[in-house]
């Protein structure tokens, strides 16, 4: 259906009008209601209903891969994306290109082996109990705007494969994307009638929510949003929020330059607007004295909007980010270690324009119970909180981790496996690279990609994210007979 009105997306680069969007309003809804509850509870298909299906969307699929694979395709959608969520040309292409490759992991027969079940022996002949993941029917998946492909295609497609049908909202700034690759699936086969697109805004989609009530509500955002979903949705959520991802360099320093150039990129690239973005960097006084801060400083200087390896921020205002490094710079100790200025461009005033930025602030201040929670607000841009410790200051850091309410991603930088193994025991994050590569940006093309340490974690990209996050345990005991001669009837009591 066409929304009554629209809503005017401006230009990340100039502000000037861009995009019309629908904007779908409250007593446009029922339609959406409608469609998402004419799925049962036992999904679109199942290991009994319509599994013809799981070979559908493997053949769909392959369909899609093949295309994304097509040089003109995936410039086209490396351009849109840039267009309106400004990165480099390179960072856009890895978005699509962990995109096609998901497609190509599960094209063929790996959508049915995603329904793979389980036997257990029962206590008589004729008795066997069987598990099998199950779908929930009616799901809502709510997208944000920096991966405007990559997340919502994937845990779009994650969904349908375990059965369900799916009401699909991405943020209006970037909805052209998913729009142009949802006609690229219809396209390949995918039936119209298994997805719904909708345009509105957070107060019109909080009430299809609560109308429609979904089986199953997968949010990816902020960390505020995601907790009143949680507790109007009855917990019926899996939640991918905020980030505020930590690295860590060791006493060891070694491969200078590309560690170097690693932790400009995790905290930089695309500016900042990663869910695994570098916030903090805990490093050892060992790199401090080797020139570590001086060389990021200078690798951070390198960026341009030019060639948007530096651009607009589309979630934090310049006020908000401003606001927030004087606040941190009147902490005792903290130094600005460079940036904190705005870049010198167009940016419309309801977009973030700001330079790279570090604060370094001492390890003290960031635990102390006036400060820590100041030092771990996450800034959705390209900002960074670094703070030195030395030898004796290994299980400071390790407190100072353990403060942390977000657990999404995390580095151990260190070829020593000793301090490598210290940290990972004590620490939860989800998805942590360690050695001397780690990184805390990566895409979710060969692993996990998700949060640990709360129940309504939400994984993207593997089939086990997709079972834990698309399906449930059903078991299903099968007591066939025959009934044996020693069977007696209870007595009554």
């Amino acid at each position: 259906m066409k929304a009554t009105n629209q809503m005017m997306v401006p230009d990340p680069l100039n502000g000037d009008p861009f995009l019309f969007v629908g904007d779908t309003k409250t007593n446009e809804t029922a339609p959406f209601i409608k469609s998402l509850n004419s799925c049962t509870k036992s999904g679109l298909h199942n290991p009994f209903k319509n599994p013809e299906r799981y070979l559908m969307l493997g053949s769909v699929s392959a369909k899609v891969a093949a295309m994304m694979r097509e040089p003109e395709i995936l410039d086209y959608f490396t351009r849109l994306v840039q267009r309106v969520a400004p990165k480099s040309y390179g960072q856009a292409q890895g978005e699509v290109s962990v995109t096609q490759k998901f497609f190509e992991n599960f094209g063929g027969d790996q959508v049915r082996f995603l329904a793979r079940s389980f036997q257990v022996p029962g206590d008589h002949a004729g008795q066997m109990t069987s598990a099998y993941r199950w779908p929930y029917g009616p799901v809502v998946i709510i997208a944000p705007f920096n991966f405007p492909i990559e997340i919502p295609m994937l845990q779009l497609m994650g969904a349908l494969y375990m059965g369900n049908k799916v009401l699909l909202k991405v943020d209006s700034k970037v909805a052209v994307v998913m729009e142009q690759a949802l006609r690229m699936l219809h396209e390949c086969g995918l039936p119209m009638e298994d997805v719904d697109f909708i345009n509105s805004d957070g107060p019109t989609m909080h009430n299809i929510l609560m109308e429609a009530k979904p089986r199953m509500t997968q949010f990816t955002g902020s960390s505020k949003v995601g907790e009143i979903l949680a507790r109007d949705l009855h917990g019926k959520i899996k939640l991918e929020d905020a980030g505020w991802d930590w690295k860590v360099l060791g006493p060891d320093v070694a491969e200078f330059d590309y560690v170097a150039w690693c932790s400009d990129q995790d905290a930089y690239a695309y500016s900042g607007q990663k869910c695994s973005a570098q916030s903090a960097l805990f490093i050892h006084s060992n790199w401090v004295q080797a020139g570590f801060l001086d060389r990021i400083k200078e690798l951070a200087a390198k960026r341009s909007l030019s060639d948007l390896t530096s651009g607009p921020v589309l979630t934090v205002t310049n006020d908000t980010f401003t606001n927030h490094v004087d606040a941190l710079l009147k902490i005792p100790g903290a130094e600005l270690l460079f940036g904190g200025g705005l870049l010198d461009s167009q940016i419309p005033a309801c977009y973030g324009s700001f330079q790279p930025t570090a604060v370094k602030v001492p390890i003290a201040q960031f635990l102390s119970d006036e400060y820590n929670d100041l030092c771990s607000t996450e800034i959705f841009g390209p900002f960074q909180v670094v703070i030195e410790y030395g030898d004796n200051e290994v299980d400071l850091v390790l407190s100072a981790l353990e403060k942390c309410h977000a657990h999404l991603t995390a580095a151990v930088v260190s070829q020593n496996l000793e301090f490598q193994h210290k940290v990972l025991a004590h620490t939860v994050n989800g998805t942590t690279y360690s050695g001397i590569r780690a990184r805390t940006t990566g895409a979710p093309q060969n692993h996990w990609f998700g949060p640990a340490g709360d129940p309504r974690g939400a994984g993207i990209g593997t089939p086990e994210a997709i079972k834990i996050v698309w399906s449930c345990h059903r078991e299903i005991i099968f007591d066939q007979g025959p009934v044996g001669e020693g069977w007696t009837q209870p007595k009554a009591t």
